[in-house]
């Protein structure tokens, strides 16, 4: 196990990481120690704060010289606590917001070149701005950071047209767990030369090693998205409803297809100022759905649906400020559900295929270990991955209910696994899913696991405690 850092440790990492690049003040510590739903807490002697890739590396061999841990962390919106250090205090912060340029953008080769620190919205700003897209996109983009998304392969609502974030990158810079960097920076989609590193890092939630940067893939700009809000009768037509959208775009043409139960709008209508129910009449499920397809064509799939009985209504955006508001409703569930009271929150995949029967049995599991428990399953039910939440019993004490996480998460992870799916779908293991991923990993997959943390990390340094392993 690591050490505590000592005096002269601590004064080592101040002096490479300059005035302006580290921290022992409190008050600025402390937003770096609690993730945003206040689930984890720690301490850490010191935040540094390294302004380029050569300061990343000195602090990285000072801390293995001493064996002190290191806990990587970019714009803290994780959820699975990966990025706070423990309460021991024993693991200095290395936050690499400081590292925030767009090295390069290549509109020929569809390429840019990012710093860790950089924030998801100036890299699409930074594409845009060279008439490319970088379609990762999340609800915290304007303040989760490059590094943070790929060390946790951050998923979000184009995974179904574009893939996780481990798709999108075609090279990594990384600093080893002994302070040596590489550089895998390489804008090559043909490289077979050996081990594919990278996808070592992506992914590992910072136990591996540090990244501090990467060159990811662009693509053309959508000239034309349809939005469409419909409403469905049920978990089985919201699947058949996927089938056509695919066949009436050619598979390509869907670009995010969003699963939203009627509670959950009912939350947001209820929670969060301005929102309006698209819809005149209430319906159980709806879909929220973008489409890179001429009008006439979103149209015509509206129209198909509703024909077939897959929709009861629908509404199809008119102008970009009216799409902005429908997807405002589907990015302000979890807001809702927070002024709502506790809500205990499960990320998980299923196969397509499974989805229906898997909410039922989920619904019927918890309902039964939590009378009264409110659900709300929604997500990106087009790649498979729902967000599982449940909003606490009206009038049951927030604390008792919060203190049932583990009991209602164990049930749901029975669940998903009876059902071939995975217990973190894409928010990773960091704490909070450490020892419901070793019961659902094989002896196999831990001892490999294991014999890669081992081979790169003897000292365990990188992030103490986080991951499977």
């Amino acid at each position: 196990m690591p050490r505590p850092p000592d005096t002269a440790t601590l004064e080592r990492l101040k002096e490479i990481a300059g005035p302006a690049g580290w921290s022992d003040d409190p008050d600025t510590l402390a937003p770096h120690l609690v993730e945003w739903r206040s689930r984890y807490q720690g301490k850490t002697p010191l935040l540094l704060r390294p302004a380029n890739t050569a300061e990343v590396a000195a602090i990285v061999r000072v801390c293995a010289e001493a064996e002190v841990g290191i806990v990587p962390q970019g714009g803290n919106t994780g959820l699975v606590g990966a990025q706070i250090p423990h309460a021991s205090g024993h693991e200095v912060l290395v936050n690499l917001s400081r590292m925030n340029r767009v090295r390069f953008v290549d509109p020929i080769n569809n390429t840019l070149t990012a710093e860790a620190g950089c924030v998801l919205a100036a890299i699409q700003q930074a594409a845009a701005e060279k008439d490319r897209l970088f379609p990762l996109s999340l609800a915290a983009e304007g303040s989760c950071q490059i590094g943070g998304n790929l060390s946790a392969n951050a998923g979000g609502i184009h995974v179904l047209r574009y893939g996780n974030s481990r798709d999108l990158v075609l090279g990594l810079e990384v600093v080893t767990p002994e302070g040596e960097v590489w550089d895998g920076l390489r804008g090559l989609r043909k490289d077979n030369t050996g081990y594919d590193l990278k996808h070592l890092y992506i992914g590992a939630e910072g136990t591996l090693g540090i990244i501090t940067a990467a060159v990811l893939k662009l693509f053309p700009r959508h000239r034309q998205v349809e939005t469409a809000f419909a409403a469905v009768p049920t978990p089985e037509a919201v699947l058949d409803l996927l089938t056509l959208a695919r066949e009436v775009s050619g598979d390509g043409g869907v670009l995010a297809f969003e699963m939203i139960p009627r509670f959950a709008l009912d939350l947001v209508v209820k929670n969060v100022a301005g929102s309006i129910d698209p819809l005149a009449t209430p319906s159980p499920w709806y879909v929220l759905v973008d489409l890179t397809v001429p009008r006439a064509t979103a149209e015509a799939f509206l129209t198909q649906g509703l024909s077939q009985g897959l929709i009861t209504d629908a509404a199809l955006a008119g102008s970009a400020a009216q799409a902005a508001a429908l997807w405002k409703l589907r990015e302000s569930i979890s807001e809702a559900q927070k002024r709502e009271g506790g809500s205990i929150k499960n990320d998980v995949s299923v196969p397509l295929s499974q989805i229906p029967g898997f909410i039922k049995q989920v619904l019927a599991a918890v309902a039964k270990l939590v009378p009264g428990i409110r659900p709300v399953p929604f997500g990106h039910v087009g790649d498979g991955n729902l967000h599982f939440n449940f909003s606490q019993p009206v009038g049951m004490d927030q604390e008792a209910y919060l203190a049932r996480w583990d009991e209602v998460s164990r049930a749901v992870h029975a669940i998903v696994a009876a059902h071939g799916g995975s217990i973190s779908a894409e928010h990773g293991i960091g704490v909070a899913k450490r020892e419901e991923a070793r019961r659902y990993k094989s002896a196999v997959e831990l001892d490999l696991m294991h014999r890669i943390k081992q081979a790169l990390d003897p000292k365990g340094i990188m992030n103490p405690g986080k991951g499977v392993v």
